[in-house]
C-alpha cells in the first residue's frame, strides 16, 4: 500500500509531463472519467458538499481501520479534482488523513489555475474528507 506522499509524488510526476494547462485540464477530465460512478443511493443531500458551485457528492466508509472515499460530481473538471483527492486520501487511516500535508495541489499548479469557485470547492471537499476522518478517529477512540 502506497503512502499518501508516494501517491502525491506520482500525481505531481504525471502532471509535470504537461506544460500546457489545456493538457493538464484534459488529464483532470480523464481522471474524472475513470472515477467509478457513485451508487445512486449515496447521491443524497447529506452527501452533497457545501461550498461547491457544481454538485459534488462524497461518501465515506470506515472499513478495517481505513477510510474509503467514493465521490462524484456533475462537472467534468470537478470530477477530476474529486478523483485526485480520492486517489490520495482513500484507503488510509484517519490519523494518516488528518496529518497529511497535501502539497500536490500547489505542486501541480491547481491553486493558480482553478477559478475561485472551483478552488473553494476543492477546499470544501478536502475539509469534508478531513471531517470524516476526524469522526472515524473519534469513533475508534471511544470503542
Amino acid at each position: 500500500m502506497k503512502t499518501i506522499n508516494e501517491v502525491q509524488d506520482e500525481i505531481i510526476e504525471e502532471f509535470s509531463g504537461f506544460d500546457d494547462w489545456m493538457d493538464k485540464y484534459a488529464l483532470l477530465i480523464e481522471l474524472g472519467n475513470e472515477l467509478q460512478p457513485l451508487d445512486p443511493k449515496y447521491k443524497t443531500n447529506n452527501n452533497l458538499i457545501e461550498g461547491c458551485q457544481s454538485r459534488v457528492w462524497l461518501q465515506a466508509d470506515f472499513i478495517d481501520g481505513k477510510v474509503i472515499f467514493q465521490g462524484e460530481s456533475d462537472a467534468v473538471i470537478v470530477k477530476g479534482l474529486v478523483s485526485l483527492l480520492i486517489k490520495v486520501l482513500s484507503n488510509h487511516t484517519p490519523e494518516e488523513i488528518l496529518s497529511a500535508d497535501l502539497y500536490f495541489i500547489d505542486a501541480i499548479g491547481l491553486k493558480e489555475h482553478l477559478s475561485p469557485t472551483r478552488s473553494n470547492g476543492l477546499l470544501s471537499m478536502l475539509k469534508q474528507m478531513k471531517l470524516y476522518a476526524l469522526a472515524f478517529n473519534e469513533k475508534t477512540k471511544n470503542n
